[in-house]
C-alpha cells in the first residue's frame, strides 16, 4: 500500500519541508497472522537515493516474489535470500521488518526480546525542523522541555546556525542539546562548524556530504564536538572505517538505511566492539515504523535518547489502534505484545491509502 497522511505541522530540513507523511506500506498474510513493515523513503530521493515510488517496484516486483516458495526459518535468512538485489535498503527493510513482525508474533514473544533489548521503558528525544523565526524555535523547545522530553535536536544549515545557537543557548544555557545539518556543510564551512564548539553540543550530525567519511575525519580532528554519522552509515562496514580514520564519534542507526533490523543489529553490535555510543534515529514514521525503533531503542549500546517521539507529535490519529505515548518524565513503554506490539487501525490505513497492490505468494 502506498499511503499519504497529513502531518499535524510542516518538518523543514536543509534539504526541504515535508507536509505529508508519504510511504510505502508491507502487509504480510500467513494463515490467521497479519504482520506489517513501513519503507522509511520519502517522496523525493533527498535524504536518500531511494523514494517511494521506485521503492514501490522494487518491492513489488522483485523483493517480494523472492518470497514465493522460498524456505525461511528465520527473519535472518532475508538478507541471503535477496543478496541480488544491489543496495535499496529501504525497500529490503520494509519487507525484512514485516517479517521480524510475523516470525515473532507466530514464535509467541515481542520484538524487543527476540532482538536481546534490555529496557522496558525509552528515553525520547525530540527533533525540531527549522523554523520560521528564532522566536518560534524558542517557544518550541520551551514547550517540549515542559512535555518532559529528554533531548533537544535542532536542524540546522547555512544561515540558520550560529546565531540561533546562540539564542538557544542563552534561553537554556544547560539542556542535551545537539544539531543536524542532513549533510548541508562542506571543509570551506569549518569555521562555522568549529564555531559550534562553544555551545556544549552533544554532537552535531552527518555536518558533511551524505557518502563521506575521509572529510568528516578531518574535521573531526578540528573540533572538539563529537560528530554523529548518519547517512554515511550504510552497515558495519562503515562503522570499521569510520572508526579506522576517526570520521566520527557516535553513530545514528535507522532501520531503513541499514536494511532492516538484521542490518541495525549488526551495526549496534559492531559499534558497541568499538566502544562507539549509538542512538535510534527517525524518518516521520507512522506508528509502524516508530513500532520498530521503539523495539531497536531497547538495545545495550543505546546511549542517547532517539528520534522517537509519541505519535500524537507527527499524526491528528495514527494508523494503529493504541498510539505510542510518552510520560511527563520523557518515557514511553515498550510494548509488550507478540510481534512489533501494534495493531494497525485497518480503517485509518484505509482511509489514507492512496493506491494497493496484492501478490500471492502462494
Amino acid at each position: 500500500m502506498l499511503i499519504r497522511i497529513p502531518l499535524l505541522n510542516p518538518f523543514e530540513t536543509s534539504f526541504g519541508r515535508t507536509s505529508v507523511k508519504e510511504a510505502v506500506i508491507v502487509r504480510l498474510d500467513s494463515g490467521d497472522s497479519q504482520a506489517y513493515g513501513e519503507c522509511t523513503a520519502e517522496r523525493e530521493p533527498y535524504y536518500s537515493y531511494e523514494f517511494n515510488s521506485m521503492s514501490w517496484k522494487v518491492i513489488s516486483d522483485l523483493i517480494l516474489p523472492m518470497l514465493a516458495g522460498a524456505e525461511i526459518s528465520s527473519p535472518l535468512d532475508f538478507g541471503t535470500l535477496t543478496h541480488r538485489v544491489r543496495g535499496h535498503s529501504m525497500s529490503k527493510g520494509a519487507v525484512e521488518m514485516a517479517l521480524w513482525d510475523l516470525f515473532c508474533r507466530s514464535a509467541g514473544m515481542p520484538l524487543h526480546r527476540a532482538i536481546g533489548g534490555v529496557r522496558k521503558r525509552i528515553e525520547c528525544g525530540i527533533s525540531i525542523g527549522i523554523q520560521d523565526s528564532v522566536d518560534t524555535l524558542i517557544s518550541t523547545i520551551a514547550r517540549s522541555l515542559d512535555q518532559g522530553y529528554r533531548r533537544i535536536k535542532i536542524k540546522v544549515k547555512p544561515g540558520w546556525d550560529t546565531e540561533v545557537l546562540e539564542r538557544v543557548r542563552t534561553e537554556f544555557p544547560d539542556i542535551p542539546l545537539q544539531v543536524d545539518a542532513n549533510a548541508a556543510y562542506s571543509l570551506h564551512s569549518i569555521r562555522t562548524l568549529k564555531d559550534m564548539d562553544r555551545f556544549n553540543l552533544t554532537m552535531i550530525e552527518q555536518p558533511l556530504d551524505y557518502d563521506d567519511l575521509l572529510e568528516h575525519s578531518i574535521l573531526q580532528r578540528r573540533i572538539r564536538t563529537p560528530i554523529c554519522l548518519d547517512e554515511s552509515i550504510k552497515g558495519d562496514e562503515s562503522v570499521k572505517l569510520m572508526h579506522r580514520l576517526g570520521s566520527g564519534r557516535v553513530v545514528n542507526i535507522k532501520a531503513g538505511r541499514v536494511g532492516g533490523i538484521a542490518g541495525s543489529l549488526s551495526v549496534h553490535d559492531t559499534a558497541m566492539e568499538r566502544n562507539i555510543p549509538v542512538w535510534i534515529g527517525g524518518m516521520l514514521e507512522t506508528g509502524i515504523g516508530r513500532s520498530f525503533n521503539v523495539a531497536l531503542n531497547t538495545l545495550p549500546d543505546v546511549r542517547f535518547p532517539g528520534d522517537t517521539s509519541p505519535s500524537s507529535r507527527y499524526f491528528r490519529r495514527d494508523i494503529i489502534v493504541e498510539p505510542f505515548e510518552m510520560d511527563s518524565k520523557g518515557r514511553m513503554p515498550v510494548p509488550s505484545k507478540n510481534g512489533s506490539g501494534i495493531e494497525v487501525d485497518e480503517r485509518e490505513l484505509e482511509r489514507w491509502t492512496a493506491k494497493r497492490k496484492i501478490l500471492k505468494l502462494s
